[in-house]
């Protein structure tokens, strides 16, 4: 698969077959990220890869505290859009194809409810990679290099035919990350990513997003 082939083909995968993922590729994998740009050099992530007992223990614990209504404690900045804003109307059309696709309506609460779950378990993908920064660092410097990384993950998963989803609910509640995956305080915990061989019957996997037109985001300047 060659990289312009890589960038159509990639999309976020929310369900996955239960077929685990040789360590080798992952190893591969990350190896090949770690030559994603970074400012000066500086490589300003870390990487902690989950599977097995390690993912069964922080997903329970996920699901528990997510049940158990306790509040989220990211340690991260995380998105949030204007409610009139066009970037919020982007996720909304994202919500309603997944929903129509997994016939959860509206009204549903306790549909909506399980689809929630979904993320908390890194969408039951038979292994996670939870992306990470050293506190030393401020808040949101290191962000567009751990960007560049996380997509070089995604981007280099494809070739061993395996999909990706990039997800905040798996590092919302930090302190079961560092209790089962044992990532020290020293750490700032950034993203997850869901990866496996996915399951192309799972309605979610149908969804397909559209991008914006060139022509309405960019200024071309000094072109005849």
């Amino acid at each position: 698969m060659d990289i312009i082939e890589a960038v159509k083909k990639r999309k976020s995968v929310r369900g996955y077959k239960p077929d685990p993922v040789p360590k080798e590729i992952l190893e591969e994998i990350l190896e090949l990220a770690s030559r994603a740009p970074s400012a000066m050099n500086t490589q300003p992530w870390e990487f902690t890869v989950l599977t097995g007992d390690a993912l069964k223990n922080v997903r329970r614990s996920n699901i528990a505290l997510l049940n158990s209504g306790a509040p989220s404690n990211t340690e991260h900045i995380v998105v949030s859009w204007p409610v009139e804003s066009i970037y919020r109307q982007r996720q909304v059309n994202l919500a309603k194809q997944l929903f129509q696709l997994m016939d959860i309506s509206r009204e549903d609460k306790e549909k909506r409810a399980k689809w929630m779950e979904r993320g908390f378990r890194y969408f039951d993908a038979p292994a996670a990679i939870i992306v990470s920064t050293d506190r030393c660092l401020s808040e949101s410097g290191p962000l567009l290099d751990i960007g560049a990384v996380i997509q070089t993950i995604c981007l280099s998963a494809l070739y061993f035919g395996l999909g990706t989803c990039i997800e905040d609910q798996g590092t919302m509640y930090p302190e079961v990350l560092r209790k089962y995956a044992h990532i020290p305080e020293s750490k700032r915990i950034i993203a997850a990513i869901a990866i496996g061989y996915p399951d192309w019957d799972f309605p979610a996997n149908k969804v397909e997003t559209e991008r914006e037109p060139i022509q309405n985001i960019t200024t071309w300047l000094g072109f005849d």
